[in-house]
C-alpha cells in the first residue's frame, strides 16, 4: 500500500485507489502525524501529495511541482531518487525544486518572498514535512509532488484561512461569515476558487499520468536476480 498524504478530503478522494490510501489532514499537523504513523506498518510508501502555493515567480496555477527535498523549520529530507524521477517522467512538464512543508497558510506574498529567501523553496504546503518526518520514522520511500493553487505574486483573501475543516472538509460556513465581514474581499476569492479548480482539474489529471501506484515500481514485475 502507498500512502498519501494530502490536505482536503476532495485532494484524498480524486488520489485514492487501488493500491494507493489517502488521508487528509485538514490542516491539523499533529492529527495528520498519527493517522499516517497509525498506517505506515502497513505502507512501502509514502507521498505528499495535492495542491500547494507558488514561491517561486515563474510558477502559475495549474503548474506541477516534483520535489528534489522537502524542508521545514529546522530540518528537511531529500526524496527517494528513483521514484522522484519516476514522477518527473510522467508529469512532463512539472517543474522541479525544493517544496516547503509550513504548519500554516502563507496568505500574502510578502509572507511567500520571506519563505523564498529562507529556505529557497519554489512551493509550499502544509502536510510535505509531516509525510516526511513519518517516512524518516519508520524507514520508508518518501516523494511529494504538488500543483500549484496560488501564485507568489498574489494575496489570498482572508476568507481562505477558515476554509477547511479539521477532518479536511470545505468549511463553507466559516468561509460565508468571513465574507460578509469584509465583502471587500470578494473579487479575491472569486480569482482563488478559479484558480483552485483549475489546479484540482490539473490534479485528476496527473493521478492518471501516475498510474495506478503513483509511479513506483510494481515488485511482482521487478526483474529476479538469479546468480
Amino acid at each position: 500500500m502507498i500512502l498519501v498524504a494530502t490536505g482536503l478530503r476532495r485532494e484524498a478522494r480524486i488520489l485514492a485507489g487501488g493500491a494507493v490510501r489517502a488521508l487528509a489532514g485538514g490542516g491539523r499537523s499533529d492529527a495528520l502525524a498519527a493517522s499516517l504513523a497509525a498506517a505506515a506498518p502497513e505502507a512501502e510508501a509514502i507521498i505528499s501529495l495535492g495542491i500547494g502555493g507558488a514561491l517561486d515567480a515563474r510558477l502559475d496555477a495549474g503548474d506541477w511541482v516534483v520535489a528534489r527535498a522537502v524542508v521545514w523549520q529546522g530540518g528537511g529530507v531529500a526524496t527517494d531518487a528513483p521514484w522522484t524521477e519516476a514522477l518527473r517522467r510522467r508529469l512532463s512538464d512539472a517543474h522541479d525544486g525544493v517544496i516547503l512543508g509550513c504548519e500554516g497558510m502563507l496568505l500574502d506574498r510578502t509572507a511567500k518572498a520571506t519563505a523564498r529567501a529562507e529556505f529557497d523553496a519554489v512551493a509550499v504546503d502544509m502536510e510535505s514535512q509531516v509525510a516526511a518526518q513519518v517516512a524518516q520514522r519508520f524507514g520508508l520511500p518518501f516523494a511529494a509532488a504538488r500543483v500549484i493553487s496560488d501564485r507568489a505574486d498574489e494575496d489570498l483573501p482572508p476568507a481562505v484561512s477558515v476554509g477547511m475543516a479539521a477532518d479536511g472538509r470545505m468549511a463553507l460556513g466559516p468561509v460565508l461569515r468571513a465574507v460578509a465581514a469584509a465583502p471587500g474581499q470578494i473579487p479575491a476569492l472569486i480569482r482563488t476558487a478559479r484558480q483552485t479548480g483549475l489546479a484540482f482539474r490539473r490534479l485528476a489529471e496527473g493521478r492518471r499520468l501516475l498510474g495506478p501506484r503513483l509511479g513506483r515500481a510494481d515488485l511482482g514485475q521487478l526483474p529476479l536476480d538469479v546468480r
